[in-house]
């Protein structure tokens, strides 16, 4: 568990320091490779659900054997490397920095009034159109990316890795990028993809709702009480089609003092999401920065709560090993 812990820390201040450079081989672009391999040759004829689930298996078994070798290896050499190779291997599976780097392209333009180049940024990070979006939709898209992705890129995998090291990272983060990738209810991925999607639900639930109620005591100038705050996030949170990324979603929107959700378009096709927070204010460029800042300091709080729990359990254990509770 300390060494896990260990890890974890380094990982986090690789990722703040370097993040992910886009030129640099990456776990994750491989297991995108090797998902899209697969797909394009399980994804068709009958059984696609089974098939599906083969593929989950496939990618788990790949992402979490070869992890376990890299870090059993490492261990074997020196305790040392293996912090340092668990730690590299844990910081491929966070992206603090490249949230923040993600939110901060789409504010510079924005915040400059170049309306182009802020909805071309945000084209980048999000799947809906962005060719006819305001000032206020632009920062809703830029806000709703950091505040979900706070826990599936940052601390999920860090709740993972507290329990099972850099593999548990790992295997998290192969989950993940299934999901993202097939995890979709059309006509394409609906039953190929349901596996991934149903999993993803699963291990991100707990973290989830961990870091929504870390966001709620991450910023401290809001216009609600805590108690405020969470009572919206409680009210609103379960109104999102996913049962996770509602809750980071959520808790934003009421510390800002804004509303979340509302009408989208995908392809010229309009699809409405719910709406979150309480629209105490327009939104402005600047809440960008702000919802940066809930991430960053929600994600430092995760971990440090990890450390906490983590010594705990330590100190648990060997007091149950030494007959202090006898």
């Amino acid at each position: 568990m300390i060494y896990h812990l260990l890890s974890m820390t380094l990982a986090f201040m690789i990722d703040r320091l370097i993040g992910d450079p886009p030129h640099w081989p990456h776990p994750v672009r491989w297991m995108g490779s090797f998902i899209s391999f697969l797909e394009k040759h399980l994804n068709k004829g009958e059984q696609r659900r089974q098939k599906g689930v083969l593929m989950l298996v496939a990618v788990l078994l790949v992402a979490g054997g070869i992890s376990l070798l890299l870090i059993t290896l490492s261990y074997f050499i020196h305790p040392i490397v293996g912090v340092m190779v668990e730690a590299i291997i844990i910081s491929t599976t966070i992206a603090c920095r490249s949230l923040k780097e993600a939110g901060v392209s789409v504010y510079e333009p924005l915040h400059a009034g170049d309306m182009p180049e802020a909805r071309l940024k945000l084209s980048y990070i999000v799947g809906r159109d962005t060719d006819q979006l305001n000032e206020a939709d632009i920062t809703r898209g830029a806000i709703e990316t950091v505040a979900e992705n706070t826990s599936d890129g940052v601390t999920a995998p860090l709740f993972w890795a507290l329990l099972f090291g850099g593999v548990g990272a790992m295997m998290y983060r192969a989950i993940n990028t299934c999901d993202s990738m097939v995890g979709y209810q059309n006509d394409r991925y609906g039953e190929f993809g349901w596996a991934s999607a149903k999993l993803d639900d699963v291990v991100n639930w707990l973290p989830a709702r961990l870091t929504s109620w870390l966001m709620v005591w991450s910023y401290p100038e809001g216009d609600y009480s805590k108690k405020q705050v969470w009572s919206i996030v409680r009210r609103d949170a379960k109104k999102h089609p996913s049962p996770n990324s509602g809750w980071c979603e959520a808790a934003v929107a009421a510390q800002l003092g804004i509303e979340l959700g509302g009408l989208n378009t995908y392809k010229g096709l309009v699809s409405h999401r719910a709406k979150m927070g309480d629209s105490l204010k327009e939104k402005k460029a600047a809440d960008i920065l702000l919802a940066n800042k809930i991430m960053q300091r929600s994600s430092l709080l995760f971990l440090l709560a990890l450390w906490i729990g983590g010594l705990l359990y330590e100190l648990a254990r060997s007091w149950g090993e030494s007959g202090s509770f006898i």
